[in-house]
């Protein structure tokens, strides 16, 4: 199958999963700086973008994360890490759904993670897809505690919004579009500190 066939297939899968909206110049210069071209990365790990692209398809490797205006299919510099981690792209799927103890909620997790969505995060590995879900949940809950509002609740509560803003990236505008609202940034980083400033 020619190269062009390929990449066509891979920006048609990415389309059905994120839905086609446009890139601003904001969100390539933004993609440019989180991210690097798929051609650029298999040229400094001595793949060959083709044979990625066949992996992406058949569902061994994340999509990219974004397409940018150019075209270029946009990926984390540590796209095949943790591949090499599992042992291999066959072995990964295992490896990675064995972190949680509830099959269907691996399964589901390697769902999103070959989705190419989880652009939340620096580094996704299941131990910080792990930890996200942990300090959303637990931020989300904050107000609620009994002792709300109290010097001690806020330290606790600050703590866990900083450990999530180092988790997470900035975001675009793009993401709000193809997610179809604010994102965890949004929610639990931005809105929370506003809400609750730090005394």
């Amino acid at each position: 199958m020619p190269q062009t066939d390929l990449k066509q297939q891979l920006v048609e899968r990415f389309r059905e999963v994120n839905g086609d909206h446009p890139m601003t110049g904001a969100d390539d210069a933004y993609v440019s700086v989180q991210f690097v071209p798929l051609e650029e990365l298999c040229a400094v790990r001595g793949r060959e973008a083709d044979a990625v692209r066949r992996l992406m398809l058949g569902r061994r490797l994340p999509l990219p994360g974004y397409l940018r205006s150019d075209g270029a299919e946009m990926v984390p510099a540590d796209l095949f890490d943790l591949a090499d981690e599992a042992g291999s792209t066959h072995l990964l799927e295992a490896w990675f759904t064995a972190h949680w103890d509830d099959p269907i909620t691996g399964k589901a997790e390697w769902d999103a993670y070959l989705s190419g969505q989880y652009v939340c995060l620096h580094s996704v590995t299941p131990a910080t897809i792990q930890r996200k879900e942990y300090l959303t949940a637990a931020i989300g809950a904050a107000a609620n505690e009994p002792d709300a509002a109290s010097e001690q609740w806020s330290e606790r509560l600050h703590a866990l919004i900083d450990e999530l803003d180092a988790l997470e990236p900035a975001f675009t505008a793009y993401d709000r579009l193809r997610f179809g609202g604010p994102t965890s940034r949004d929610t639990s980083i931005d809105a929370m500190r506003a809400r609750f400033p730090r005394p």
